[in-house]
Formats: C-alpha cells, structure tokens, sequence
C-alpha cells in the first residue's frame, strides 16, 4: 500500500477508536456472544470455515475477516428475531447454523460480475456435502442471492426464509459502519491500485453510497439498529475527509 495511504488509515483508525461502539453490540451482547460460541464449537461450521478460507481471497476489502464478521452477527440477527418469532431452541439451533453458513459464503464469488448470484449457485453445490435438506438450502442461497443493496431480490418460499434473507443481508450492511473506514476501502485501494487524485474525486460518492443504505436494512432488529452503524460511518468519513482535505492539500 503507498505510504499516504498508510497514513490516511492510521488517522481513520484514531477517529474510529473516538466513537462509540455501536449500541446493538452493547443491548444484544448475549446473542452475539451466543452466535460466538456456536461459530467456534460447531463442527459443521468449522468445516465450512476451513474450506472457505482455502477458497476466498483476503482482499478487496471482502476477504475471511469479513466473512467472519458478516456470519457471527447474521447469526445474532437470528437469534434476537428467532425468539421474538418464538422459535423452539431445536429449530433456533439449525437456523443460526444456516444463518453462520450463509455470512461465510456470501462473498465467495466477489470479485466475479453478479457476484450475489454466481454465489448462490456455488454456494448450492458446496452445501450438497452438508447435512442441509432441501430446503435449507434454498433458503441459504436465496440469502446470498439478496445480500446485495439497491438490487431486486428473489423472494423466498417461506417467512422463515425471508428471515434469514433479512438477517444476512443486514448483517453485511452492518459493514458499511466503522469496518469501512478501518478496513474495507483501504484493502479495495491496495487491491485495486488506485492513484490518490482518483481516490479523493470518488470520496463523495462513496459517502453518498452510505447515505443510500442507511434506510435499506430490512429486520426489526435491523431497522432499528443499523442506521446507527451507518452514522457512524458517515461520521468517520466526514471527519476523515476534513483531515484529508487540511493535512494533505501537496498530494491533491
């Protein structure tokens, strides 16, 4: 990465550490704690973690950490929506392991055209090896299907698999938070080599890019959380931007 931009990412981690965490970590702590546990021990989950891992690319911003973080809160969504729908503990089980499986497959076919959609059909044939019926399946890749923003979605054959739609879908969204100024658009420039004259110019559109998903999010619980994630965000860049603008006027 060029050294300016190392320093750019050096200064969005410092007003990153300013700001608080965002609220739905601190009201659902057991949830994501719960998702957590259930990430690490389950032996289906390990599995598919292992083989995504050898698959994925851990660049362009969409890489195993980010899969990581996309499957533990999907997983967390199901839980706070599952028992507010009442779900039994059994069946709550099986849909946060669908809900994990889908956060590590969302992004395996990311850098291809159609990326969502080319996904879900990989993502079919991966799951072929698991214990998943049918059905689960289907509900899986419909997910991944629909995790795209400002995209038509294919609807689901079932509340509950609208559901885990709604869960994945927010839980990447959730990443358009903080992760996309301590993380995400520094591994995009490295990737794609961008000169920092074209980096600042695209600056503004990509604030208003947040500013269109902040009303997206689709769960109750998404709804009434993630715009939080995506001010804080917008915060971030802003405050970002002003350093960039002040401190580095030679490179512009």
């Amino acid at each position: 990465m060029d050294s300016i931009y190392i320093r750019i990412r050096e200064q969005a981690l410092k007003i990153a550490a300013q700001f608080p965490m965002a609220d739905f970590y601190q009201t659902y702590e057991e949830p994501v704690e719960h998702s957590s546990r259930f990430f690490l021990k389950d032996p289906v989950i390990n599995e598919l973690r292992n083989f995504v891992e050898e698959k994925i690319e851990n660049d362009f911003g969409h890489g195993m950490d980010h899969a990581d973080k996309v499957a533990l809160d999907a997983g967390a969504l199901i839980i706070i929506e599952g028992r507010q729908y009442e779900y039994s503990s059994a069946y709550l089980e099986k849909r946060l392991r669908m809900a994990l499986c889908a956060g590590l497959l969302h992004d395996i076919r990311r850098k291809e055209e159609s990326h969502a959609r080319k996904g879900a059909d990989y993502a079919a044939e991966i799951l072929k090896e698991y214990s998943f019926v049918k059905e689960e399946v289907i509900d899986i890749c419909i997910a991944i299907r629909n995790h795209e923003a400002l995209k038509e979605t294919t609807e689901a054959p079932t509340p509950e698999g609208a559901l885990l739609s709604d869960c994945l879908y927010d839980s990447d969204k959730f990443r358009f938070g903080p992760d996309n100024f301590t993380t995400t658009v520094w591994d995009m420039v490295a990737f794609g080599n961008i000169p920092f004259k074209r980096f600042i110019s695209l600056y503004p559109k990509g604030m208003a890019f947040l500013n269109k998903i902040r009303p997206t999010f689709r769960s109750r619980t998404g709804r009434a959380y993630g715009p939080q994630f995506i001010d804080l965000g917008l915060a971030i860049g802003r405050e970002l931007y002003e350093y960039i603008q002040n401190e580095l006027k030679e490179y512009f």
